[in-house]
Formats: structure tokens, sequence, C-alpha cells
């Protein structure tokens, strides 16, 4: 009797246990794997005074926006970032779509809703931003996409934007979000109230920021070419079979400081913004300070005075506020100033110590030495002519091309 019931119970837990097996199996099934968001493309927005009207916002039929970014990696569904962080009333959004692009801001690919909660429109409340239902896109790694927008009629003094985006948008009257081409636009050059886009990605996929100035904005660089060099870190990350799921999320400023605000707020300020809240963040690379130094040993007018000893300790501050998310910090090296307008002496002594303990400080997860893939050997304090854009301060393209190359993929991993 007693090993019938042993053999009844077994055969019972048995039973249980595959019923569980069966309802486990049919829970997975039926409930898709949670999204992996991975910045794929980002920009740092700054304030921007529209009180001269030249923003026309209040125009009776409102305006459209169709803006042209480039993707680090693709994927089938997106998420994007709409800002108006620097804002000082709501900002009303009343249709957005998404679509692959080609010239002139042609799509090449139908227009997809952008939907907010599952609505057309959405209002974003002043300092606020808004990030936008995902959005049903194919879209290939390095390949560009517009981003159009419907802005109603309003008042907007205060705007939010990324000043130098080096690429052409495109902006007409009326709601043309989802035309296949705009009739008669206008052209501009700013990324207005836009901030972001994550992809759905791999769980094993993560996102690089690019923490930096005009260098790493690209100032200089061909218009509408990606010839900034975390772009050519970008293809070459695509390349590499080991690195291809690393996004980029190009965070630089041109102007940007370390420790006061300039054009935009500097780089402390900013940090949780632009790289903390990025998702997907894996990995960081800071490249900032020239101008802090530039200005503040300007030999005509300087102003803002700090040291080489500030500057580190702001950079420790970085680094250990990365750390406490489980980023890992790459220090890049400042590029040649000589020759630069507000070079001097003191200036280059203070880049020198900088870069000394970007070497050598043992505080950053590893070094990119851009100082010496772009430095003249027969005047280290100075550019390589064949990559110095010609104001002795920013690259150009073969430069910028020089700096992504030089970058040791090994790092990323």
């Amino acid at each position: 009797m007693a090993s019938m019931l042993k053999t009844h119970v077994a055969a019972r837990f048995t039973a249980l246990a595959a019923s569980a097996l069966a309802l486990a199996l049919t829970a997975s099934a039926a409930t898709p794997p949670a999204p992996h968001w991975v910045a794929t493309w980002a920009t740092s927005p700054v304030f921007a005074s529209n009180t001269t009207g030249k923003f026309d916002a209040a125009a009776p039929d409102g305006i459209t926006l169709r803006q042209i970014v480039h993707l680090s990696i693709g994927g089938s569904s997106f998420r994007i970032q709409f800002t108006n962080e620097f804002g000082t009333a709501d900002l009303k959004i009343s249709a957005a779509s998404l679509a692959t692009v080609g010239a002139a801001g042609a799509l090449t690919s139908t227009a997809m809703p952008v939907t907010f909660g599952g609505h057309a429109s959405v209002t974003i409340p002043a300092g606020a931003m808004m990030v936008s239902d995902p959005v049903s896109l194919k879209a290939a790694p390095l390949s560009d996409v517009a981003v159009s927008l419907f802005l109603p009629s309003q008042t907007i003094d205060a705007m939010t934007l990324h000043s130098f985006a080096d690429t052409t948008s495109y902006r007409v009257p009326g709601n043309s979000v989802t035309a296949p081409a705009l009739t008669d636009p206008k052209t501009f050059t700013t990324w207005m109230f836009l901030k972001g886009i994550a992809a759905d990605a791999p769980a094993n996929a993560a996102s690089i920021v690019t923490l930096g100035d005009s260098i790493t904005d690209g100032a200089l660089s061909t218009r509408d070419t990606n010839h900034r060099w975390p772009d050519v870190l970008a293809a070459r990350l695509q390349a590499n079979a080991a690195t291809r799921n690393l996004g980029i999320a190009n965070e630089g400023i041109g102007g940007n400081r370390v420790l006061h605000d300039t054009t935009g707020p500097n780089m402390l300020a900013r940090f949780d913004r632009d790289v903390i809240a990025q998702p997907g963040v894996k990995y960081l690379v800071v490249m900032e300070a020239i101008n802090d130094i530039g200005h503040s040993f300007d030999p005509s007018k300087p102003y803002d005075p700090i040291t080489a000893d500030e500057l580190i300790v702001g950079y420790k501050q970085l680094i250990e506020r990365a750390h406490e998310h489980g980023i890992k910090v790459f220090g890049a090296t400042l590029t040649p100033y000589v020759g630069a307008k507000y070079q001097s002496p003191a200036g280059e002594a203070a880049r020198q110590a900088v870069n000394e303990f970007i070497r050598h400080g043992g505080a950053f997860d590893g070094v990119i030495d851009f100082d010496q893939v772009t430095r003249d050997p027969a005047n280290p304090g100075a550019f390589l002519p064949a990559y110095d854009s010609g104001d002795h301060l920013h690259p150009k393209d073969a430069g910028y091309k020089a700096m992504g190359e030089s970058i040791d993929l090994k790092l990323f991993r």
C-alpha cells in the first residue's frame, strides 16, 4: 500500500511539474522579451533666444521641420526623444513621423507615425523632454532617417536646439510630416527640439557616448558627409563583427567647457542629462578642456581663469559619476592648438599638463591619444598641416579621419 501511495504521489508531482512547465512555456511564448533600448544617435541641446522672431513658429498654418540624422546601429523599432528643456513655455507638437530618407529630404520609405502614449500630439512642458512610443521602421546601420514634426502656430521665445548640426534639414509651412517630398523647402543646419533616437537592439548591444566640444561636434568638417571623428568610429565599429553591436551618441557642443558655462551648460552640469540618461550607455569618451584653457590664458582677453589642477578635479568628478553607473571612461588627449587665436605659452603648458594626467594619471579606464595622432612631429604644439583646417584649432576631414581610425577597438570589450 505504501509503495502504491508513493507511486501515486510521484506521478501526481510529475504531472503538476509538467503542467507548470507548460504554463511557463506558454507565458514565455505569449510575452515577448522586454525591449533593450540603445542610443543610436544623439545630440546635446542648448538654449537659443527667438526674440527676433527669426524662427516663425507663430505662422498661421504652423510649420513642419524635417530633420535628418545619421544612425550608428540599425534596427526595426525606434524611440525618439523630443526636448523643450530650455523652453520657457509649453511646446506643442501636433504630429510627427519617422522614415528613411534620401536626397533633399525625400523619403525612401513610408512615413511611420510617431505617437506618445498612443496619441498623435503631445505638449512638452517647459524644462521637460518626451520619449515617443516605439516606432516600427526598418533602418540599416549607418543610414539616414528623417524625423518630421509639425508645430502648430504658437509663440516660442526660448528654443531648445543643437546649434551646429553640420547636416542640412528642411522646413515648410503647414503639416507635411507624411509627404514623400517637400515642396520648396527652406533649409537649416541645426537640430531643433530633437534630442536622440534609441533602437530596440539585441541584449549585448550598448552605446558609446562621445562627450566634448566643437572637435567632437565636427566643426569645419564637410557638411552632410558625416566626417566627424565619432562618425568615423561608428563606421569602424560596424565593419568589425566584434563591435557592430555598439552605437554612438555624439554629445559634443561647439565652444563648450568643463568648468564654466558658455555655449551650453558646462560639462559637469550637463553630465547627467547627456551621459547618464542615455539609453544603453556602457562606454564614455571624454575630450574637452581646450576652451577652458584657451579663454583662461588668452593673451588678449583672458577670462574665467582656471588651472590644470582644477580641470583634473573636474575630470575626476566625471569619472566617479560614470563609474557609479557602471560606465567605463576613456580619456582623449587634447589636440594641438598653437597658432589658434587664443593660444599662449601658458595655455600650452596647461594643455601639456592635462594631457600628462590623461595619459599617466591612472584615473581613466583607457586612453585615446588624439594629440599624438594629429600633432606635427616638427612642431608638436601644432597640428600636422595635412590635418589642420586652417584655424590651427580644428581638424579638417583628413584629421577627423585619422582621429577616428586611431582608436583601438579593443577598448570596447
